[in-house]
């Protein structure tokens, strides 16, 4: 919620601040330097967490949130309002670590339902929080701010009061703090020394990659093609984010269960690959409306690649892992969202529906994948001990 708030007013607060109308570039700036700042330092805070514990990182992010959403609500210039952004994308790199402790706390068979629980939250919160924000906006501009503040109070009291520490602590403080820790190149590098998990980290980019397709898109293309209205698109986000809150609860457990991490994954690319062509092919709106469920199974796949890959790594590289997954993730909603709108724009006037079919082509990159996997995947039980203390 913290996350949505902001976005309906930014617009707004930029045109404010720098008494401009033209602020597109501004706005795509202030998007990309969160995901920056989440892409460089999720391996850190995911690495730190693995030596210092989870609880001391995630009060420390979270207390360093909730000042700087603060100073955000009183932001006398864009400057300030830059910085701000940024160090609101390094704090939320936390997720990270919240991710690492899921899989401290719960057994592997039950890692990727409890992953869908977590999507489901974040996606149900998305969904919540740009209609709080966009009605606080037009009350007072700054109001959505304050509250993100509240919001990130109201969970540090949490983690503070409430929430244990998933980790032996005094094992973790004995490791000294060294400039290597701030690193964010060091986690990558060992990531991709650990051959199990190479695949699993080109899935990670792959499916965010083509993901970021509908969330870069989807307006653009309701109102170009099926000429929706502000009401039609809202109705249209609000489906899909009910829908896919629904399968992350309670589609992810059963059917990694039934059919194993890498067939749920195959599952899933599936059916968001079927959606896509029928989305790209679509002549009238209520088909996108209807295909929402297909997208939202199509979720069940990337739980089910973060619960696999938390079986290649030891119980002591679980946030150095969860820091990589999650900086491959913001990597591509940097990337994502420049690929999308570029082939829309090089396509809209000779096939509006191009990149829909370009995201499904894109998609057969995952049959390598999976293949290597399968490959590899006899072996990783064995290199497991091996891997988790390299360097």
């Amino acid at each position: 919620m913290g996350i949505g708030l902001i976005f309906p007013i930014l617009p707004l607060l930029l045109g404010e601040l720098t008494g401009s109308s033209e602020i597109s570039i501004l706005y795509g700036v202030m998007v990309a330097l969160y995901s920056l700042m989440q892409f460089i330092f999720s391996p850190v805070l995911g690495a730190m967490s693995d030596r210092y514990g989870r609880r001391p990182v995630l009060v420390a992010s979270i207390s360093g949130a909730t000042v700087d959403y603060i100073v955000m609500s009183v932001s006398p210039a864009f400057g300030v309002l830059l910085v701000g952004r940024a160090i609101a994308g390094l704090t939320s790199a936390n997720m990270a670590v919240a991710t690492a402790y899921i899989a401290d706390i719960t057994d592997e068979s039950e890692r990727a339902k409890r992953f869908g629980y977590m999507s489901a939250c974040f996606g149900i919160g998305f969904i919540v929080g740009p209609l709080i924000g966009g009605v606080l906006g037009d009350v007072w501009l700054r109001g959505p701010f304050v509250v993100a503040a509240v919001l990130n109070a109201l969970n540090l009291a949490l983690v503070f009061f409430v929430l244990p520490e998933s980790r032996d602590l005094a094992k973790a403080v004995a490791k000294p703090l060294s400039l290597a820790s701030f690193n964010p190149v060091g986690p990558m590098r060992w990531a991709f020394g650990v051959k199990p998990l190479v695949p699993l980290i080109g899935m990670v980019f792959l499916v965010g990659l083509v993901g970021n397709i509908p969330g870069t898109v989807w307006v653009l293309y309701g109102m170009d093609k099926f000429h929706w209205n502000g009401v039609t698109v809202g109705l249209s986000l609000a489906t899909f984010g009910v829908c896919h809150a629904g399968s992350q609860v309670l589609l992810v457990g059963p059917v990694t269960k039934r059919f194993g991490e890498l067939r749920t994954i195959v599952i899933g690319t599936v059916f968001d690959c079927t959606a896509f062509i029928i989305v790209g092919l679509a002549t009238h709106g209520w088909v996108a409306f209807a295909i929402a469920p297909l997208f939202a199974i199509a979720g069940v796949g990337p739980p089910a690649v973060q619960s696999l890959a938390t079986r290649d790594v030891s119980d002591d590289k679980q946030g150095e892992l969860q820091g990589v997954l999650s900086s491959v993730t913001s990597l591509t909603a940097i990337v994502g969202p420049l690929l999308g709108t570029m082939l829309y724009a090089a396509t809209k006037h000779s096939w509006i529906g191009a990149v829909w079919i370009c995201g499904a082509v894109m998609y057969l990159v995952m049959v390598p994948l999976v293949i290597a996997r399968r490959r590899v995947a006899p072996a990783a039980g064995r290199r497991r001990g091996s891997h988790a203390n390299a360097p």
